[in-house]
């Protein structure tokens, strides 16, 4: 009897092309779901006959509370090698396998980029006003050549950020709680000498750091209060680095020039949430990972995970 494998949020209904699941196909049958499943009950029922759950990102908690509901759970494949929803000693308890895959830093540093060239050139704004028979020409870009990028974070996708905004011509500068003068210096930015140095200073903020204790909130009112009128704000990380509320009070007061956000509080967005029809704001839905290349890699190793799961040598196993 072949064991049930459900792909969760395969809402481009991809998960079965982009990688070959030939290997499995005799020993486990695939359903992918291509809507999200928001409650615990519902998720509850709707895996109760699934022995593996393969899982994208970290889009679907997996609390103790739900491990406890799915006694067929066998095995948890989570895209990527941290997943912080995942409540792993309860998998352990309850048996459960959890392993993860590679995930490659190239599409989050493009589509930062991305939303920084949309909002500094209001790329959204002159094309819906030239396909709709509007002005032409409303807006005036702002530049980038010899501005500042001020990066919260300089990791490897903070680090790959910084390469292009040179490469624009641009000062960089980084900071974080652990940033090195070494680190700063062999990236080639400068080393901000606070938090708040850089946000007051920096024409684009961009944020690049892993959600944990000391970077949950780590941008309030007050902190987005010391960027300049005119700075941009780039949200591709974590949505709970940065006060969303706080945020929307910024873009609707105008007290700064824009903010680009592929995160949010709540994924999927509500239909009616405020984020939605915020001014000032280029929003895109948690794209930042989502790229044909990634994709392969994530249910390309998904496959190899369950295989090896099969064969009773667990690989990419995590924590």
């Amino acid at each position: 009897m072949r064991l049930r494998c459900a792909v969760l949020d395969d809402f481009q209904r991809v998960a079965t092309e982009v990688a070959d699941w030939a290997v499995v196909a005799d020993d486990v049958e695939v359903v992918a779901f291509d809507r999200h499943i928001e409650s615990e009950d519902d998720l509850a029922a709707a895996l109760a006959g699934f022995d593996i759950v393969v899982t994208l990102r970290e889009r679907v908690p997996f609390p103790g509370s739900l491990i406890a509901r799915l006694p067929r759970l066998k095995l948890i494949v989570a895209s990527g090698m941290r997943n912080s929803v995942i409540d792993y000693a309860a998998a352990e308890a309850h048996g459960v396998t959890v392993c993860g895959t590679a995930s490659s830093s190239t599409p989050p540093v493009e589509l930062t980029w991305a939303l920084l060239l949309g909002l500094a050139r209001g790329i959204v704004e002159e094309s819906r006003a030239l396909r709709s028979g509007g002005p032409w020409q409303s807006t005036v870009g702002a530049d980038l050549h010899g501005r500042r990028l001020g990066l919260l974070g300089l990791g490897k996708i903070g680090g790959r950020v910084a390469q292009v905004g040179l490469a624009f011509g641009m000062r960089v500068s980084a900071w974080s709680q652990n940033l090195t003068r070494e680190r700063a210096d062999e990236v080639g930015v400068e080393r901000a000498g606070s938090k708040e140095e850089l946000l007051a200073d920096s024409d684009f903020v961009s944020v690049h750091l892993a959600l944990g204790d000391r970077t949950r909130g780590l941008l309030g009112p007050a902190e987005l209060a010391l960027l300049k009128p005119s700075a941009y704000l780039i949200n591709t990380s974590r949505s709970a680095i940065v006060d969303q509320d706080a945020l929307l009070d910024a873009l609707r007061a105008g007290r700064i020039a824009g903010a680009g956000v592929d995160v949010f509080d709540v994924e999927p967005l509500p239909a009616d949430h405020p984020m939605r029809t915020a001014p000032r704001l280029l929003a895109t839905p948690h794209l930042g990972y989502v790229s044909r290349a990634n994709y392969a890699t994530y249910y390309g190793h998904a496959v190899e995970d369950i295989r090896a799961f099969l064969d009773g040598t667990p690989v990419r196993r995590l924590p």
